[in-house]
């Protein structure tokens, strides 16, 4: 059982790792503040919550489970916004986004 439990954490903590470095690529990749907000904050939210999970499973039911579970309900609730916040004081500051043209289709 411990096996098995330890192969789910470690899991979890590659797939939340992944996210982490996949949002970084996308600060760097997309085109302007916005997606670049947006694909930031669910990476981020995602990588985090996954990391923490593999953290809860490797430390088991013990007080550090409780303190991980405490960090995750607060980065659930205050990245999203944060996100719609920054974006909407973005947007009122009268920073446009930018507006995507589709390439042309070829016949």
């Amino acid at each position: 059982m411990e096996l098995v439990l330890d192969l789910a954490s470690w899991a979890l903590l590659l797939l939340g790792s992944a996210f982490a470095v996949i949002g970084g690529v996308g600060m760097l990749r997309l085109p302007d503040f916005y997606t670049r907000m947006h694909g930031a904050s669910l990476t981020d939210t995602l990588g985090a919550g996954l990391i923490l999970i593999g953290l809860m499973l490797q430390a088991g039911f013990s007080l550090v489970t409780v303190k991980l579970v405490l960090i995750l309900a607060f980065i659930f609730f205050t990245s999203p916004t944060s996100a719609h916040a920054l974006a909407k004081a973005a947007l009122g500051s009268g920073l446009k986004p930018l507006l995507y043209k589709a390439p042309a289709a070829k016949d």
